[in-house]
């Protein structure tokens, strides 16, 4: 990531943060209300193919010991009572902004991936985290309902993680390496609003 971007990003959280700050409190006052605690979900995701990191989210899922791998159908039975709507309305998201204060990620970027597919493919993400990972990015806005619609179709785990590695690790590859391709500062914020519209949508 270039000092420029890191910059860019710093001043954006910023400047975010202050409008952006009384959702998320609204927010974690609803799920604490609802669905208790913990109010955040810390996932390990991996900033380069050597590097991990814990990606912050509010909690959508009542929490599961053995949890691991995608979210798929398998999982729907877990979602709490005001994780279907922050998951729809990406508001589960809101606190990567933290992330990106600490620099583990940027606004815009692929988004960053499970350990055990950057370890099952690693040349593919060798190619892929040469950006930093990020909120949105190229294939979050072109590919994200599509994954999500292949993920609901499947029964079970295994499934799941099949159809994952086959059908959404590669295509979302390609889009990734698109964005990098043709990375630029009006091509983030090209990215960035169209993000928010399709959210507003």
């Amino acid at each position: 990531m270039t000092p420029f971007k890191r910059f860019f990003d710093f001043i954006s959280v910023i400047a975010l943060g202050t409008v952006l700050l009384p959702v998320m409190i609204w927010v974690a006052i609803l799920i604490a209300v609802r669905d208790g605690r913990p109010i955040f979900y810390v996932a390990e995701r991996m900033r380069t193919p050597t590097e991990a990191f814990g990606l912050i989210k509010f909690r959508t899922m009542r929490p599961s010991a053995d949890d691991s791998g995608v979210s798929g159908a398998h999982k729907a039975d877990r979602l709490t009572r005001t994780g279907e709507m922050l998951r729809r309305t990406r508001l589960d998201e809101l606190p990567q902004i933290i992330n990106v204060l600490k620099g583990d990620i940027s606004l815009v970027g692929p988004r960053p991936p499970l350990r055990q597919y950057v370890e099952r493919f690693p040349a593919i993400y060798a190619e892929v985290l040469k950006s930093r990972p990020g909120i949105t990015g190229l294939a979050t806005l072109y590919f994200h309902e599509h994954e999500e619609y292949l993920l609901s179709r499947c029964d079970g785990a295994a499934q799941t993680d099949r159809v994952y590695a086959t059908r959404c690790v590669p295509r979302k590859a390609h889009i990734d390496l698109i964005y990098q391709r043709n990375r630029s500062f009006c091509y983030d914020w090209e990215i960035m609003l169209k993000t928010v519209f399709k959210r507003l949508r």
